[in-house]
């Protein structure tokens, strides 16, 4: 018997990981990945599945907030 033929240790069978816990076989450019992403979000917004942005809602909260401090002011 070889040394290839004996079975992986318990650290040999762990599968590696980076430090955001992907696995170290799969991990693609920093671009891929965001060009992935990009393409799946065009993807899911053709479908109807869209999401307003956060920040759309936060700026319409506050001009409403504004308006009606406003509205109660001046009145």
């Amino acid at each position: 018997m070889s040394e290839n033929d004996t079975p992986p240790t318990e650290s040999q069978r762990r599968i590696q990981r980076d430090i955001f816990g992907r696995r170290m076989d799969e991990v693609q450019p920093r671009w891929e990945r965001r060009k992935a992403k990009i393409r799946a979000e065009i993807e899911r917004n053709r479908r109807g599945e869209y999401k307003v942005p956060t920040w759309v809602l936060l700026a319409v909260l506050i001009a409403i907030v504004v308006g009606f401090t406003l509205f109660v002011a001046l009145a």
